[in-house]
């Protein structure tokens, strides 16, 4: 039996300790069916949109819109953690829902529903509002930014206040910062009867692509693929030095391939890798600090990337293929790198190791699982050579998987001199679950694009070319200086929100503006780098406290402390700090204007090199210890490939190319430099 399907194995009972981590309810008695048949059901009606209903896309948007707010409030106490007694106590009751949840999740999901009961009549008073349209737009805000703060905490719901506050209350403010304000009726108007705000594009794609890529992982893992890939891996690696390490970083960028959540990577490879770790040698902190990054990293890994890869096709007008196509350099680049930092950290540490009789064997473990490969090479096959649209290809890619698990368990029956009526109840069981798993995995990213959504509904009334007038005059015109701020402001940001939150609030923002200044230093900004700058710095803030979820599950794991976890992993994630950058002034590492296999190898290769010295300086090791000087010639060889056309200028090269061959040649020389010292201190001490 898969291990996602029983209940006693490791991975369900990390799933278990995730979920009370999270505060999520567990029900019991005649509740304990209603949560999982909702999501459930959520899943059924998603895979029905691409083969069965054909509805316009604002139905389809509230009724996924209203899928979402019913299983949070159904599965998302009010309280989860103070200590509340008395009359108060079943705000934080996790074992039953009260019917006030009950009550709330009723109307949230009619109010959800309302644009859809009352559409052709709406689309008839755009602009003049019944009494009716606004008190059921005022219950969806008030229910959404409550359901937002249940299910993701109170950040982004105070920042959709804030954006509101300022919406309705411009006309009051400092003169620097005032705004002509937005009346009631407006404001309901753009932000609940049209398709610019809540039900705004985030929310389309979430309905439309995201959802059938977050259950076509929750199969992959219920079925058995997400363990599969762990073993791969460490049949692979293990026995190099810090293999258990390095085998965590390939097994999450595997499963980050299809599950596109930090959460259910660190749940579902973590719960193998981490163990192993601490037995290698790893500190716990550290051995779940690994485990964070590599599985936050997942959500760079084409072809989902945490729901933003199709996110970014819509507001760049771009095929998605090209968005897959930019973004998959800079993904093997932060893999890569990451390799290599728990290279370092095993050196550091003086681990030696795994002994190759205790891993198991490379040939027959690809062999026990290549069915697994099968489902992601249809997916593959009809995104890249039938061109499919996502939706397409991921809707038949979910039916082929649940034929080969029908297939698998009627083996596995067979092979176990089982009936085959038992294993095709364990196929049915496993399809189950992973419905239910696709809806609980959906829920979050349904109310925080709908909640971003809300954001950028307040953006697009005219306060957005406010606020991105403030920030362009407080960097004075300056590139540099703007994309410092627009790091930071993602950063401070992304503590509190989801990625996919911090991304659409902050490129709605800030994306042209990166773009219109970039001739200011002489620069052509395409618009995706600048969509994916905005992207990368949300992601490196997802797992730093106080939020960093992806720690938590993590530190659960590793018996760690979840704050020192995070910030250990932020401390490795900070080497993916410097490619946002580097493709901003180098847009061919987003193989922009890449048209030959010879260039593209160069640019990784050239890439690499940067990101290599940039984490031997940052870790003060390389082949061994950094000695001052050595950190400074790093750090050298990173900038001057980060920034190829402006270093040719100062170095008086012919061409960028020629930037590049020096900057891998000075992290070369200084990597030799320290190879030998090495060798000449053994020998010497020998």
């Amino acid at each position: 039996m898969p291990q996602g399907s029983n209940p006693d194995s490791p991975l369900a009972q990390a799933r278990a300790a995730a979920s009370a981590d999270l505060g999520l309810r567990e029900p019991v008695g005649w509740q304990r069916s209603l949560i999982p048949v909702v999501a459930a059901g959520w899943s059924v009606f998603q895979l029905l949109l691409p083969s069965a209903i054909l509805l316009e896309t604002v139905y389809v948007r509230s009724i996924h819109l209203a899928f979402a707010l019913v299983l949070v409030f159904l599965s998302f106490p009010a309280v989860k953690k103070l200590g509340l007694g008395g009359h108060l106590s079943f705000l934080r009751r996790r074992g039953r829902i009260p019917w006030l949840d009950l009550a709330l999740a009723l109307a949230a999901g009619l109010a959800a529903l309302y644009i859809a009961i009352d559409h052709h009549g709406l689309s008839m008073r755009q602009g003049d509002p019944l009494t009716r349209d606004l008190a059921a737009g005022a219950v969806l805000v008030v229910l959404l930014l409550e359901a937002v703060r249940r299910a993701l905490g109170p950040a982004l719901a105070v920042v959709a206040v804030a954006f509101m506050i300022y919406a309705f209350f411009g006309p009051y403010m400092p003169e620097v910062i005032a705004f002509k304000g937005v009346s009631l009726s407006r404001f309901m108007g753009q932000e609940t009867m049209s398709t610019e705000g809540i039900y705004g594009i985030p929310l389309d794609v979430s309905a439309t692509i995201v959802f059938l890529f977050v259950l076509f992982g929750a199969m992959m893992n219920r079925a058995g693929g997400g363990a599969y890939f762990v073993r791969l891996a460490f049949s692979l690696l293990g026995s190099f030095r810090g293999g258990p390490a390095k085998a965590a970083v390939l097994a999450s960028g595997l499963t980050g391939m299809v599950s596109g959540s930090s959460i259910a990577n660190v749940v579902t490879t973590g719960t193998f890798t981490i163990p192993l770790m601490k037995s290698a040698g790893y500190p716990p902190k550290k051995a779940a600090a690994i485990e964070v990054a590599a599985s936050t990293d997942g959500q760079l890994m084409p072809p989902i990337m945490g729901a933003a890869a199709f996110i970014i096709a819509e507001y760049c007008n771009l095929p998605y293929l090209e968005v897959v196509r930019a973004a998959v350099v800079p993904a093997v680049l932060s893999y890569l790198t990451l390799f290599f930092i728990t290279h370092i950290e095993a050196c550091k540490l003086g681990l030696t190791s795994i002994p190759r009789k205790d891993l198991p064997e490379f040939w027959p473990t690809l062999l026990q699982g290549l069915h697994f490969l099968l489902p992601l090479g249809v997916l593959l096959y009809q995104l890249v050579y039938l061109r499919h649209s996502p939706s397409l290809a991921v809707f038949n890619a979910i039916i082929f998987l649940g034929g080969l698990i029908v297939a698998q368990s009627l083996w596995s029956a067979w092979r176990e001199g089982r009936s085959a009526a038992a294993g095709l109840r364990e196929a049915l069981a496993i399809i189950w679950q992973s419905l239910v798993d696709g809806g609980r995995n959906m829920m979050g990213i349904g109310v925080a694009v709908a909640g971003a959504g809300l954001i950028v509904g307040v953006v697009n009334l005219g306060l957005g070319g406010l606020i991105t007038e403030i920030v362009e005059l407080m960097a004075g015109g300056n590139l540099y200086l703007l994309l410092g701020l627009t790091a930071l402001a993602c950063l401070v940001m992304g503590m509190g929100l989801p990625t996919t939150a911090t991304y659409i609030v902050m490129a709605s923002l800030m994306a042209v503006v990166i773009v219109d200044l970039g001739p200011s230093v002489g620069l052509v900004v395409p618009l995706i780098s600048a969509h994916l700058f905005v992207f990368y710095f949300g992601i490196l803030a997802d797992d730093t406290p106080p939020v960093g979820l992806a720690a938590y599950a993590a530190s659960a794991i590793a018996r760690s402390n979840p704050i020192p976890t995070g910030l250990q992993s932020f401390a490795y994630d900070m080497r993916t700090a410097i490619l946002p950058f580097m493709f901003i002034f180098n847009s061919q590492l987003l193989l922009i204007g890449v048209d030959s296999w010879f260039m593209a190898a160069w640019v990784m290769l050239s890439g690499l090199a940067a990101m290599f010295a940039f984490a031997g300086a940052t870790q003060g090791f390389l082949a061994a210890r950094c000695r001052w000087y050595e950190t400074l010639l790093l750090l050298a060889a990173a900038a001057v490939v980060l920034q190829p056309a402006a270093s040719a200028r100062w170095l008086g090269l012919a061409a960028a190319p020629g930037a590049q061959a020096l900057g891998t040649a000075l992290f070369v020389m200084v990597w030799l430099w320290q190879k030998m010292r090495v060798a000449r201190e053994s020998k010497s001490g020998g």
